[in-house]
């Protein structure tokens, strides 16, 4: 068994030695990957601010806290407590936020309690789908998601009810 210290590296030299073999110029190559990087970088800049910045503003201006009162009675239907309330309205814009939330639920709660346990599957079986989508889509320059947003967050919402049922 490799250490996996030596894999990475390992990997790089065999694209190399490939490359030379195939009488690629693998430097250029890698140049020319490196630019068309940075420019999907720049295209998809702004649509990874956007995204954190209505994180944010979620969080600091207390909105999120006025939907998790407001969604609290939704969700007990659902058999999810209060505390998985901010986790399941951020983890579709931003998986740092909802983390630092699944965080404070096992620090408040415990890690084998139900709201611990909910927090870690909301987190860890769910995608950050705005934020995902904003940045595939803005990268590839989709201007209409048309089925892609609403169907995402209905699979969203599925796996919330599924979670609150199940665990």
């Amino acid at each position: 068994m490799a250490d996996s210290s030596v894999i990475l590296p390992s990997l790089v030299v065999l694209v190399v030695l490939t490359g030379m073999r195939a009488r690629i110029d693998v430097y250029s190559a890698f140049v020319r990957g490196a630019k068309e990087g940075l420019i999907t970088l720049l295209h998809m800049a702004p649509y990874l601010c956007a995204i954190l910045s209505a994180s944010s503003l979620l969080r600091e201006t207390g909105v999120l806290d006025a939907l998790c009162g407001f969604l609290a009675p939704v969700l007990s239907l659902l058999g999810l407590p209060r505390e998985i309330a901010p986790i399941a309205l951020l983890r579709p814009l931003s998986g740092s936020a909802a983390l630092s939330l699944v965080a404070s639920v096992l620090e408040a709660c415990g890690p084998d309690s139900r709201a611990g346990r909910l927090a870690c599957v909301v987190c860890g079986a769910n995608e950050t789908i705005l934020f995902t989508g904003a940045l595939y889509m803005g990268a590839a320059g989709v201007k209409s998601a048309r089925y892609a947003l609403p169907v995402s967050l209905a699979a969203y919402a599925v796996g919330l009810a599924a979670a609150g049922f199940l665990v």
